[in-house]
């Protein structure tokens, strides 16, 4: 048995921080994909919330796969799956859907018996919303992934995890993304009014950070005043387009519009690190910000387990 395999009958939880932007979505799909995927998993089971970044991912871990019903709403029909036996010579071998899409045209145990009949004729399926449909399908996922504030990489055996547990934890976690991601936005906003532009996106648990690769001349209590009266201001957040998100009467360039909270009153106990912050590996200066945590939180405790 190679190392990879041994790793992966092994693995029990793997951990990830879900980015924010359908690129770097779909590039850490490509890094799940060869990291735990194994060409023997027949059902890849995805859970997480409208707009968390589900598709990105599953088209970064599958190039080329026709989503039966995506973020962007393209949607199939007939579904695939259904009619395995219709559909000539040249059958795919990997097939899509989305349990609580679907759930409009079929019952569970229809879609169960899709999902079963395309896994006895040598198919794999990409099942979103999977925790929808594990009673009927009765049978785990082989690769479980959750998207949530973070990514959540597991490799079910007879003791679980079971998509419940999943499900659980990233459905209360996404609050966090929304906000990170929502103060982001309002950040970037507040950045160009002082003219400030280039930085690059990181990502940290319950915040977000800009990287700069020159020290920028910034009063950062002043941009986090002035951040803070944004959010005080209770701005309605709309999605607007594929690139753009609205808050309030500000149309800002976003590349999720998707992943944000819905009002600016639903962001609670955004801070600023008091100072940039230097990563010793890159130079770069690294402007934090931080949603939901403690005011006397420690940034050394933020990814913490």
């Amino acid at each position: 048995m190679s190392y990879s395999a041994r790793m992966q009958k092994n693995q029990l939880y793997s951990v990830l921080l879900a980015p924010r932007g359908r690129l770097r979505m779909a590039d850490m799909g490509a890094q799940i994909a060869q990291l735990y995927l194994s060409p023997f998993d027949k059902i890849i089971g995805v859970i997480g919330e409208a707009g968390s970044g589900k598709s990105a991912l599953i088209k970064g871990m599958f190039p080329g796969l026709e989503l039966t019903n995506d973020d962007e709403g393209v949607n199939v029909r007939p579904l695939p799956i259904m009619d395995l036996e219709d559909e000539g010579f040249f059958k795919p071998h990997t097939y899509h859907l989305d349990v609580r899409f679907e759930l409009g045209f079929y019952q569970l145990h229809e879609l169960a018996d899709a999902i079963r009949n395309a896994m006895q004729n040598g198919k794999r399926v990409i099942v979103e919303h999977f925790d929808l449909i594990y009673d009927s399908l009765g049978r785990n996922a082989d690769l479980l992934i959750g998207v949530g504030e973070e990514i959540i990489v597991t490799r079910p055996s007879y003791f679980g995890p079971e998509p419940e547990d999943i499900s659980q934890i990233v459905y209360e976690s996404i609050i966090y993304r929304k906000m990170a991601h929502t103060t982001e936005d309002l950040c970037e906003y507040c950045l160009a009014k002082h003219n400030i532009h280039r930085y690059t996106h990181g990502d940290v648990r319950h915040g977000f950070i800009l990287a700069f690769n020159e020290k920028p001349d910034l009063d950062i209590p002043q941009l986090e005043q002035e951040i803070n009266a944004l959010i005080d201001a209770h701005l309605d957040v709309s999605f607007l387009d594929d690139n753009h998100v609205q808050i309030g009467d500000i149309t800002h360039y976003c590349t999720a519009p998707r992943m944000h909270v819905d009002n600016t009153s639903k962001i609670s106990k955004f801070r600023l690190h008091p100072q940039l912050l230097q990563d010793t590996l890159t130079g770069q200066y690294m402007l934090v910000g931080i949603v939901g945590f403690d005011l006397n939180m420690e940034l050394v405790d933020m990814n913490s387990i």
